[in-house]
């Protein structure tokens, strides 16, 4: 460890300094860096942008930690005790390298914010009990490799933003409509060609809301909508003319479109 790391790790110890910030700081591994695992005063860490591959089971050490920030790392592993951080409220995990989450990862008590942008996760992923996270306030699962949404995404009753951009979703389970809290919806870039009726029932179009989803291959009638606007888009599936249609079309069973293989990314992985 450089002496300068050394140096910054003392002086939050020595002023129980509840924040500490060590972005790119070409740290490979946590316990290179001696004393973190311990500040047991800490509440926010960062540690974006470094050269991590995993996440050692001494994380617990950070018993009071609540907002911990391992954003654009190289991350493929997680402790399967991570959930033992009963404090943590945000956690970002965007960009790395991740293709499944442990066993155990639903049980976080408080998470309020969860951020897995830009990894290698599919509906495969995720734990059984990954839909217990009934706290979450907004959940991130852009740019992953996603082809649908369990039903029990409905769940989530508390959730407010909702990121499922840039996937390969062909449809939307209409659970998602029970989630009558989420302000904000992207789910552009994907491989959606209808919308189900229940999507409906949420409040989305305003000054106060997003909704996103441009850059999918709408079936005619739901793109003639969208170019009058959203809120014609919502009236239009809450009608029962497009009810009996989306179920004529979903007992048809068509073939999704074609999987994207140039999907443009904002970030390239490291």
């Amino acid at each position: 460890m450089s002496s300068k790391l050394k140096k910054i790790i003392d002086e939050n110890k020595e002023h129980d300094n509840p924040e500490l910030d060590l972005v790119d700081r070409s740290i490979t591994d946590l316990n290179d860096v001696p004393g973190l695992l311990n500040l047991e005063h800490l509440t926010r860490l960062t540690l974006s942008h470094n050269k991590l591959t995993e996440v050692p089971p001494e994380i617990l050490g950070l018993i009071n930690i609540e907002k911990l920030n391992l954003f654009n790392n190289h991350i493929e592993t997680l402790p399967t005790n991570m959930s033992n951080l009963t404090k943590l409220k945000t956690l970002n995990l965007g960009i790395n390298r991740l293709k499944t989450l442990p066993r155990g990862f639903g049980a976080f008590p408080v998470l309020e914010v969860l951020d897995l942008t830009y990894n290698f996760l599919t509906e495969n992923s995720l734990p059984g009990n990954f839909f217990c996270l009934e706290t979450l306030r907004a959940l991130y699962l852009g740019d992953n490799d996603f082809t649908l949404i369990p039903p029990e995404i409905g769940k989530f009753q508390n959730l407010q933003i909702l990121s499922l951009r840039d996937n390969d979703l062909h449809t939307l389970p209409k659970e998602i409509g029970s989630l009558q809290r989420v302000r904000e919806l992207y789910i552009q870039g994907n491989r959606l060609s209808t919308l189900p009726p229940e999507l409906g029932q949420l409040d989305l179009y305003g000054t106060k809301q997003i909704f996103r989803c441009e850059n999918n291959p709408w079936v005619a009638l739901i793109g003639d909508q969208l170019q009058i606007g959203v809120s014609h888009v919502f009236e239009y599936i809450r009608s029962d003319k497009y009810r009996y249609l989306y179920g004529r079309h979903m007992e048809a069973k068509p073939e999704p479109a074609q999987r994207k293989t140039d999907r443009p990314k904002k970030y390239s992985k490291k």
